[in-house]
């Protein structure tokens, strides 16, 4: 891997177009595949937690997001946008599943209703 204060001078030499990597995954080839998840949620009440997002495509083919390491903050009607990383890439998403977790083992259980939801890919914006 390169340091990524470095990551300039060791590409730009190169005339074709080149894909760095900085956030990588544990799986081969080791590539995040990152999106902005832009929600607006419904509830009157706050909600803090973490979103899990899993994206399907029309083959069936599944690919789940990790689970963020810091808790987000929904309010009513307030927009909140999220990174996501997948390990893989799904072209043609057919289907977007959330997962709403506040991690906590004793308590309520809390749902988070949705708004509005935006998912757009940071690798190939135009989609």
């Amino acid at each position: 891997g390169y340091h990524a204060d470095r990551w300039k001078k060791l590409l730009i030499p190169y005339s074709s177009p080149t894909e760095a990597y900085f956030d990588t995954s544990d799986q081969d080839p080791f590539c995040m595949y990152n999106y902005l998840l832009d929600i607006t949620t419904w509830n009157k009440s706050i909600r803090r937690g973490f979103i899990k997002v899993k994206i399907i495509d029309y083959a069936g083919n599944t690919v789940e997001s990790q689970m963020n390491s810091e808790a987000s903050t929904f309010q009513q009607y307030k927009r909140v946008k999220i990174l996501i990383g997948f390990h893989r890439d799904i072209e043609k998403i057919a289907k977007i599943s959330l997962t709403f977790s506040t991690k906590t083992l004793i308590g309520p259980k809390h749902k988070l209703r949705i708004l509005q939801m935006k998912l757009k890919s940071l690798n190939n914006p135009k989609r």
